[in-house]
């Protein structure tokens, strides 16, 4: 099985082929290294530096790849290229054109600062690629020409021999020839936290994480050494895969898509009623220019020129409160994806659990916690001092629970991969005894007796070997890495240089776990109570996957392996991720393919992770989420990073991010509805009236004063109903609130003309005066009505919400009555009207407290 990145090669697959035809196998880890060899046409003894030249040159250097960066000129034209984004230049230009200044400056001013926030903030994730190439070493040490020579890892190239040390970086892909006690840590590639073993032996059915011969670029030495054969490099490397993924363009963001569908919305909209207005105007003999002008004010009208402001103001005080709650955000339209999120993938390590090595038991051959086992396994670790894993951390961090006096070292043979065990001569009190500790089955097999609870020694025959053969597996089914205890007197023995391990006496068995947090229960608890399913993906074994998920209360949750999903196409795949909660011994491409299979479901999807193998998912989902102490690859490649590892943060980000959406949909729904019903009916009255209901002038001061008292909207407070579930954006439901509140305000716009005509009997500039400070009292009072689906009275707007409108209002109202306003075509008009006015505005709100239930059902 070929767990590599299928993406495509930058330069030819460097072959055997260019001297004797061999061809490198996908999967050579699985086999004898002899035939790798042959296809490198290389040796143990490494490349001359002229071959390695020529290889350099057919196989380009040992980079990860580079995109092009995207010119800023083509960034701001795909930008501009959004209908909301031409509807609103559209308008800028027809504000120009009939000297209204203000909007002109006010809508160019929006767009202009709403696209440089969303270059700046896609321009620092681009430095991806840049993180990726800083993560690995900058000079390996090269077998060239017989000799061992320190070259710039850029050079190095397939069918080199690297020698490997403890601290250093791996530079490529590759075979261990040899190897010293070599452990390596490449938990960031494959998320298994535990250290691996690497050595030449071959396992012809490993896959990728468990080859014991395979070396991976970005992974790490932690100890011993190893002589390496070099077999891919740069993007064709896993790592490199990686990188090149990261370098793909990025599917439009759900919230990308809302305001697209949005702006289509609202373009339809406009195109019907400016083509019916200037095909009326002129079939009833209306004058071209003037025809042209109004329709262009009425698309003005229509167009929500402070949404870009509304949505920034929005989601910057989004960002301000998820950083209180220990979240940044990177990509501010991520508040909005993160509201709307329904299904959040998690890696295991370092989210749910510790991510750290803890030791969890110490039993002994009845299963039951022993100290005598502890005591030996602490003792062999205190003393060891040759290569220290981080078992024996865990051991000797539990230590401080149980004191070791009087111990005294005598002799230690260390760990090394043939014996797979570390032996300690120790002494206390006069008693001399050889502490061994180890993998498991070696240690048993050493072993001819056993130690029993109350002390005694008694044999290891079969049936207690099978017994503590039981003990071992059933440990290891709940995901937890064991370690073999034994010891035997030595009476005699001053050291321990010859390798006299047999007869043992087995003593016990010492229990490692990666623990789950105390939180994540709590935390997964809450995202599926507000409607957010979670998944955990793992490369760890499906025995740890499953342990944790029955430790945080999840024990009956399906799981698909690595090896299961490797033989799904991808609509096969899409049908068993629905129903599937678990995932493990995944790779990178597989965490990858997982997020694009619920996404062709319909779901907007979440990931978050911390690794190196994680960075394709994070970018692949709606929402990609890393923590502080991530790899740079993964945090460059998230939109948002959380401080805390922890998901009840998350949580917390949530429901930031549906107030956010809540706070943003309410200016929408009051924009379009509001906009439409006030451009319908001067759409129609100017059908019949002798006049104009309002100058164009007029229209846009309306259009412009409404929405500077929405400003206070992204301040306002969210109902439990907005916070409870998922909210994406519901067109329809937009659609059907426009077409019942928008007609109730033309109802009661066209009552006032009628007032105005019949009863009062009025000249044009007391008609337009009249109707503009009707239109502007419904606009933006209703919104006290229509921001919450309870009753007016049951949740109080936010002060800023308030403030914003009143004054709007105020400015409204007090125009008409300034020494200016014959300028603008208004005159004061008389009590008696403001007050039959103020009567139809009253009634009006009351018709749309009763109505918004069902506008908004």
């Amino acid at each position: 099985m070929d767990f590599s990145i299928s993406l495509p090669l930058q330069h030819e697959p460097l072959t055997a082929a260019n001297n004797q035809g061999t061809e490198l196998s996908d999967e050579y880890w699985r086999l004898p290294v002899g035939q790798t060899l042959a296809a490198l046409d290389t040796s143990a003894d490494g490349l001359s530096s002229a071959e390695a030249a020529r290889r350099l040159e057919a196989a380009g250097p040992n980079i990860l790849f580079q995109k092009a960066r995207r010119r800023l000129i083509a960034d701001l034209a795909r930008r501009l290229g959004n209908p909301l984004v031409l509807m609103l230049l559209a308008a800028a230009a027809v504000a120009g054109v009939t000297g209204d200044m203000v909007s002109f400056l006010l809508i160019v001013a929006m767009i202009l600062l709403s696209t440089i926030l969303d270059t700046v903030q896609e321009r620092r994730a681009e430095a991806t690629a840049a993180a990726l190439r800083e993560a690995i070493a900058l000079t390996a040490r090269v077998q060239r020409d017989g000799a061992v020579a320190t070259l710039p890892v850029r050079d190095v190239v397939p069918g080199d021999v690297v020698m490997l040390a403890a601290g250093d970086l791996v530079p490529a892909d590759g075979l261990v020839l040899s190897a010293n006690a070599a452990q390596v840590n490449q938990a960031a590639l494959t998320g298994e936290p535990f250290p691996v073993e690497k050595s030449p032996v071959i396992d012809p059915g490993a896959a990728l994480a468990e080859a014991p011969n395979l070396l991976l670029h970005g992974s790490s030495m932690i100890g011993g050494s190893a002589t390496m054969l070099v077999v891919q490099t740069g993007d064709r490397t896993h790592f490199g895969g990686i990188a090149r993924s990261l370098g793909d363009e990025q599917p439009p963001t759900a919230f990308e898509r809302g305001i697209h569908r949005l702006g289509m919305l609202i373009v339809r909209m406009t195109i019907f009623l400016v083509l019916f207005v200037i095909l009326a105007h002129l079939a009833l003999g209306r004058p071209p220019v003037e025809s042209f002008l109004f329709a262009m004010a009425l698309a003005v009208g229509l167009t929500p020129e402070l949404l870009p402001m509304i949505m920034t103001i929005g989601l910057a005080r989004g960002a301000q409160r998820m950083a209180a709650a220990k979240v940044v955000v990177k990509r501010l339209s991520a508040i909005h994806d993160l509201g709307e999120m329904d299904i959040l993938c998690t890696d295991k390590t370092g989210t749910l659990t510790e991510a750290r090595i803890m030791m969890t038991g110490h039993p002994g051959i009845d299963g039951v916690d022993s100290e005598h086992v502890f005591e030996l396994a602490a003792v062999n670790a205190r003393f060891e001092s040759g290569l220290r894993s981080p078992l024996d951390d865990a051991l000797l961090a539990h230590t401080g629970h149980h004191p070791l006096t009087g111990w005294q070292k005598l002799d230690e043979r260390p760990f090394d991969f043939e014996r797979r065990r570390v032996s300690v001569l120790a002494e206390r009190e006069g008693d001399r005894i050889e502490i061994v500790k180890g993998a498991p089955e070696t240690i048993l097999d050493l072993c001819d007796q056993a130690r029993a609870p109350d002390g005694t020694i008694m044999p290891l025959d079969a049936t207690l070997k099978a017994s503590l053969i039981k003990l071992h597996d059933d440990n290891a089914a709940q995901g937890l890495r064991l370690l073999g205890i034994a010891w035997k007197a030595a009476p005699r023995r001053d050291s321990i240089e010859t390798d006299d391990d047999e007869h043992l006496i087995f003593a016990g068995f010492c229990l490692f776990l990666d623990p789950p947090k105390a939180s994540s229960a709590a935390a997964i608890a809450r995202l599926e109570s507000a409607g957010v399913r979670t998944k955990v993906i793992s490369g760890d074994s499906a025995a740890a996957v499953r342990h944790l998920m029955a430790a945080l209360g999840k024990p009956d949750a399906k799981l698909l392996t690595g090896e299961e999903i490797a033989a799904l196409d991808d609509e096969a795949l899409a049908v068993r991720v629905a129903d599937t909660g678990l995932f493990a011994r995944i790779t990178p491409d597989q965490k990858f393919r997982i997020v694009r299979a619920l996404q062709a479901r319909g779901h907007i999807v979440g990931f978050l992770g911390d690794g190196i193998n994680d960075a394709p998912a994070i970018r692949a989902a709606d929402v990609g989420l890393s923590v502080d102490g991530a790899t740079d690859v993964a945090r460059e490649a998230a939109d948002m990073i959380l401080l805390a590892p922890d998901l009840a943060v998350l949580a917390d980000g949530v429901a930031e991010g549906r107030r956010t959406y809540a706070n943003i949909l309410k200016y929408i729904r009051m924009g379009t509805s509001s906009n439409f019903g006030n451009m319908l009916t001067m759409a129609l009255a100017s059908l019949f009236l002798p006049f104009l209901p309002l100058t164009p002038v007029q229209i846009l001061l309306n259009n412009m004063l409404y929405d500077l008292s929405q400003t206070g909207i992204p301040f306002d407070r969210a109902e439990g109903s907005d916070l409870a579930a998922p909210r994406g954006w519901d067109m329809r439901g937009l659609v059907r609130f426009t077409l019942i509140m928008g007609p109730l305000s033309s109802l009661f716009d066209i009552a006032t003309f009628a007032a105005l005509i019949a009863l009062f009997h009025v000249d044009v500039p007391i008609f337009r005066t009249v109707w503009f400070i009707e239109s502007m009292a419904t606009q933006i009072l209703v919104v006290f009505i229509i921001r919450t689906s309870a009753p007016l009275w049951r949740q109080r707007p936010h002060r800023l919400l308030v403030i914003s409108a009143s004054l709007c209002l105020g400015a409204a109202i007090t125009l008409p009555f300034l020494p200016f306003a014959p300028t603008l075509g208004f005159s004061a008009p008389p009590p008696g009207i403001l007050m039959v006015t103020a009567a139809l505005v009253a009634v009006y709100l009351l018709c749309a407290e009763a109505l918004k239930r069902v506008a908004m059902r």
